[in-house]
């Protein structure tokens, strides 16, 4: 009698709404907690990256041009197609990290949870946020946020998929566009809501991610000059140490979130300010009365 082999999964990247395989051809094994090998996943490389910040350069027109009811609609679709394969999700997690399925499934329930929330924040940061300020002459004087334009996401290994949302849907839903470095030691969960996101609304290039080795990618997203913006979840000292040497050169704005991975399941991550880190303030002068 013979025996058949599994036929393992190869994930591929996540780029311009579609799944490219790394131009490097490399690919990496993931393993389960015991050390067996669960799938493949893409290994990406400077040029992924570079493609990646071009598809999201050519997104954010667009995206920020939607409104803001739109993109609060788009958000909320995103969390039904997340809680259509939610069970998928919770398959993915448990067996990447090894936590129980009752604790991968409340990890997936408050991703889909966390995305509604920020959907509901689309339209009502600016108002919160924006400002008329008093003046000394005869005008209106106005304050608002808007997108900063290209962000990069750096994700830590755990929670593996929560943190990643919680991460991304701050800095998307005020019209930026994202490149999304998942997890490093359990990337099923970030690869798998990739193939969720392409079946949503999001138009292509909004959200980016790549999978593979952070350390590669980080002296490319230190020195590009067409990202704008950098949120270092991943919680690693000598990776932050060295996103900030780079935006030191080029002047991108950098936001650090690595909280405790038990503090990612409270509503300690749901901060509006976080919306803050990927916006700019501009601010216009009217005369009154013309």
């Amino acid at each position: 009698m013979s025996t058949r082999l599994d036929v393992k999964k190869t994930y591929k990247l996540f780029i311009g709404g579609k799944f490219p395989r790394s131009e490097s051809g490399r690919y990496l094994p993931a393993k389960s907690p015991a050390g067996g090998q669960l799938d493949n996943f893409a290994h990406a490389s400077r040029k992924d990256f570079r493609d990646a910040v071009v598809a999201a350069r050519a997104a954010v027109d667009g995206w920020s041009k939607a409104t803001a009811y739109n993109r609060g609609q788009i958000l909320y679709r995103a969390a039904e197609m997340l809680q259509n394969r939610a069970t998928e999700l919770v398959n993915e997690i448990a067996r990447s990290t090894g936590v129980s399925a009752a604790k991968a499934k409340r990890e997936v329930t408050l991703a889909i949870d966390r995305l509604v929330h920020f959907a509901g924040w689309t339209d009502k940061y600016s108002q919160i946020f924006s400002s008329v300020n008093p003046v000394a002459t005869s005008h209106f004087n106005f304050t608002t946020p808007e997108p900063t334009g290209v962000v990069v996401v750096l994700a830590p290994d755990e929670p593996s998929l929560l943190a990643l949302v919680s991460l991304t849907a701050p800095v998307i839903l005020s019209g930026n566009a994202a490149i999304v470095i998942s997890s490093e030691k359990f990337p099923l969960p970030a690869a798998t809501f990739a193939e969720i996101l392409a079946t949503s609304d999001l138009p292509g290039g909004v959200v980016n991610i790549l999978t593979g080795k952070r350390g590669e990618l980080v002296p490319h997203i230190a020195g590009h000059m067409d990202v704008n913006a950098i949120v270092d979840g991943a919680g690693v000292p000598d990776i932050s140490v060295k996103l900030q040497a780079g935006t030191a050169i080029n002047l991108k704005r950098y936001a650090k979130h690595s909280p405790a991975p038990a503090d990612w399941f409270t509503a300690k991550v749901e901060d509006p300010y976080w919306i803050l880190d990927t916006v700019e303030f501009k601010t216009a002068w009217h005369p009154i009365g013309v």
